[in-house]
């Protein structure tokens, strides 16, 4: 018998030390390597199944709103980087230069992308003439640099993938509804295929991104109470385009800037799949973006019979449109168990002798429970049982975010608030008051201005003086 990997091992628990909890999934489900340059970690198979399947539902979603994938090139002149102003000055301590060509140094440095705004500008300036090249609506796949000082596996790292949308409109108001339809698309994707309950929201002008004139986002909240920002969407206005000269000529004839935007998600959202639904015994995923959804183990499968119909069921349900494994491998039914729970499959089906006798197999939820249901229609039992994990995993996500908010009316009541979760106040939108809080708590910043604004006073909850703005705060990723 071939040597058996050890049984999965003990994580640390979740309420021991949780970052601790969240490191021991990614390397024993086997989501990552380190490489041995600091920040830059490798994405094993399973890690980049999860994110082909994101990638493959929120790329159809691009599509069906009008949007075309484009890529643009790795690096950036840093003349052209230098022409938004605010722009450059908030990368700039991120950036990544290349100074030498091969043995020779170049004449201007090359910024390795941290994002491509400039750009996606530099070629709207070439490509936009007329009303009728408007809009663009553009999407690139692809990975950036930006060398943070600490890094963790999906999280934070110098490299990592994401999506990047740019798109030029005629009018403010195109640019702004863009901004918007886009954020209730991510909203979708968190909520409908990650299960990730979330809450949209404006950030304060602090917070949002650099040569933005108002950014959006949908905050995330995990299981140990912090937030993940988990996507972010920008109006630009037209700042990019007078830096750039991105003009137009309208149905008038008059010469006119674009108004823009951009909007961005990353493999961040398989750090806060691991965070929202994962448990003391491993990875647990949704089924929608898992890489197997259903694993099939014989059992006692050195007896006649047993091997076939496994095959049979697993390729019943492949059929069916099932991302199936059937694990024939020599390794013990109990290995395999603890192997499927620890990468989080949702469901395992376990198929022995006196099952087959029976017309029956054994269907286990990673959620929890197990029943024994019969071969026939297995498909649709499977398909139900598949959805009920998800809606399970959506509904638990949903009670950790609502059960974690607090309002708070006062400095004390915010600090108290912001150690289990999210606190909602009353602002008065002053910068100042967001640094007393950072300093109060060692941290905390603004989350965002919900769209629903529904008072709960009418005095900041940090300073005592008048206020008329709803505030989430909490602690970050």
């Amino acid at each position: 018998m071939a040597n058996e990997k050890k049984l999965v091992e003990q994580i640390t628990p979740r309420d021991v030390d949780f970052a601790a909890w969240y490191t021991d999934i990614v390397k024993k489900a086997e989501l990552v390597d380190y490489s041995s340059m600091k920040g830059f970690v490798i994405l094993r198979p399973y890690a980049y199944a999860i994110w082909e399947n994101i990638q493959r539902l929120a790329d159809g979603l691009f599509k069906e709103t009008g949007h075309e994938n484009v890529y643009m090139p790795l690096l950036i002149p840093e003349s052209l980087l230098q022409k938004e102003k605010d722009h450059v000055e908030g990368f700039a301590p991120e950036v990544a230069w290349v100074t030498h060509g091969g043995s020779e140094p170049l004449t201007e440095r090359l910024c390795v992308r941290p994002t491509s705004e400039t750009l996606f500008c530099e070629h709207y300036a070439h490509i936009i003439n007329s009303w009728r090249d408007l809009p663009k609506l553009y999407n690139q796949w692809c990975s950036v640099v930006r060398w943070e000082k600490t890094s963790r596996p999906f999280l934070r790292g110098r490299e990592f993938l994401w999506q990047e949308g740019h798109t030029a409109h005629a009018t403010a108001e195109e640019a702004r509804e863009e901004t918007l339809r886009m954020l209730d698309i991510y909203a979708q994707v968190a909520e409908e295929y990650l299960a990730m309950p979330v809450i949209k929201g404006q950030k304060t002008d602090s917070e949002k991104f650099a040569g933005a004139q108002a950014t959006y986002t949908f905050e995330c909240m995990m299981q140990d109470g912090k937030a993940l920002q988990s996507g972010t969407t920008h109006y630009f206005g037209d700042g990019f385009a007078k830096a750039f000269g991105i003009t137009y000529t309208d149905k008038e004839n008059t010469l006119r800037h674009v108004f823009q935007t951009s909007w961005g998600f990353s493999t961040r959202l398989i750090g806060g799949v691991i965070m929202t639904h994962g448990d003391d015994s491993g990875l647990v995923l949704p089924p929608v973006i898992a890489p197997i959804q259903v694993a099939v183990v014989p059992v006692a499968q050195h007896k006649p019979g047993v091997p076939e119909k496994a095959a049979e069921v697993a390729a019943l349900l492949k059929a069916a449109g099932v991302r199936v494994k059937l694990d024939d491998s020599d390794q013990s039914p109990g290995w395999k168990f603890a192997e499927y729970e620890m990468k989080g499959v949702p469901l395992r089906l376990e198929l022995g002798p006196r099952d087959i006798e029976a017309g029956q197999c054994v269907l286990a939820r990673r959620t929890g429970g197990k029943d024994t249901v019969p071969l026939e229609g297995l498909a649709g039992t499977v398909k139900a049982a598949l959805d009920a994990v998800q809606k399970t995993l959506f509904d638990n996500a949903y009670q950790n975010l609502h059960s974690r908010i607090t309002v708070a009316k006062t400095l004390d009541e915010m600090v108290a608030g912001t150690k289990t979760g999210f606190v909602k106040t009353m602002w008065c939108g002053d910068e100042g008051c967001e640094d007393t809080v950072r300093e109060a708590t060692g941290g905390v910043k603004t989350r965002c201005l919900p769209f629903d604004q529904t008072p709960l006073g009418d005095v900041c909850a940090v300073c005592g003086r008048p206020a008329d703005k709803v505030l989430y705060w909490g602690y970050q990723y």
